[in-house]
């Protein structure tokens, strides 16, 4: 008998999504933030950043990716998400977290 668990990045990485929900989780993003009444100048900049990494451009010299801005910003997009009631993308977020950074 086998027993399933979930993955666990302390001791693999196989089976784990980072980069796929990683990007899944910025059109989620993007989705909401089509809204004028949803964006503002924060997150004009952090869309900025986001095509930035989509294109492989650096950042004040660093290459990003859909990942590092989730990690570097991970509590402004709890706050945005929970604010817009998006319990999907949430859920999204925390898997994100638990298992990828």
């Amino acid at each position: 008998m086998t027993v399933t668990q979930e993955p666990d990045r302390y001791v693999s990485f196989e089976g784990i999504d980072c980069e796929g929900n990683s990007k899944l989780l910025m059109c989620m993003l993007k989705k909401h933030l089509e809204d004028p009444s949803k964006n503002n100048a924060f997150w004009e900049m952090f869309t900025d950043k986001l095509g930035k990494a989509e294109r492989g451009e650096t950042v004040n010299g660093i290459q990003i990716d859909e990942l590092f801005l989730i990690h570097a910003y991970i509590n402004n997009l709890q706050e945005f998400f929970e604010d817009h009631e998006d319990d999907v993308a949430m859920t999204l977020l925390k898997k994100i977290e638990r298992e990828c950074c």
